[in-house]
């Protein structure tokens, strides 16, 4: 069974984890704050070490894509990179979007719920996609600015579940459909990462390590402190 470090750093969480196969050696994560930049490479090797492995051990090295946070990709993707270079092993790219349906469809026993993961991109914006229960794409994924007509296509008939950073922003514009359904419970990890990194990595799909990028979907505008205003 393969072993798959696998990294989540797409929001304000950060979520590293260890898996043999289906089975979960360690996983550190810790929410509430962009944190990144001090907690990623010390949770690697707080899941190395409690796992009991070492780290030249590991099959291949899973990260969260995107879309998200601008500065949590750049840190997961390059300490993603600065691994699999120095352990010369395979990278694996996973959706984060993706990610966080299958999180929340786990959690849930009705087979006609679609899922509509969302992170906050500022304002009333967010970066959100679709998903049935087997974990399908049903509308891509996109940078929404949400207000009452959005998802009314399929509120009419459906029940759609949203969820993640940037569903209670919009719970306002989108509570008058009786089929909208919101969870502020569920967020990303790097445990559902790494399960669909397992496939990824049964088919050999691999990135370049070289030239691998975020999926930023947006183009990044940098802000000036007020400090220095």
């Amino acid at each position: 069974m393969s072993l798959i470090l696998g990294i989540e750093t797409a929001t304000k969480i950060c979520s590293i984890a260890l898996t043999k196969g289906e089975q979960l050696l360690a996983v550190e994560e810790i929410g509430g704050a962009f944190s990144h930049a001090e907690n990623t490479t010390v949770f690697i090797e707080k899941v190395i070490q409690q796992s009991g492995k070492k780290l030249a051990e590991i099959d291949a090295v899973a990260i969260s894509k995107g879309p998200g946070s601008y500065t949590g990709l750049r840190i997961g993707v390059s300490t993603a990179k600065g691994l699999c270079f120095a352990l010369n092993k395979p990278l694996i790219a996973v959706d984060t979007l993706q990610a966080m349906a299958l999180r929340m469809a786990k959690q849930s026993t009705d087979k006609n719920l679609l899922f509509c993961p969302m992170i906050d991109a500022r304002r009333m914006e967010v970066y959100t996609a679709i998903y049935n229960t087997k974990n399908e794409l049903i509308a891509p994924i996109s940078a929404k600015i949400i207000d009452e007509n959005s998802f009314s296509k399929f509120l009419v008939n459906q029940k759609i579940i949203f969820f993640g950073d940037g569903a209670a922003k919009c719970k306002t514009a989108l509570e008058q459909y009786e089929n909208a359904l919101f969870d502020e419970t569920v967020l990303p990890s790097a445990l559902e990462i790494n399960e669909l990194a397992a496939i990824k990595l049964a088919n050999k799909q691999f990135e370049d390590v070289a030239y691998f990028e975020p999926f930023y979907l947006k183009d990044f505008i940098g802000t000036v402190s007020k400090k220095l205003i």
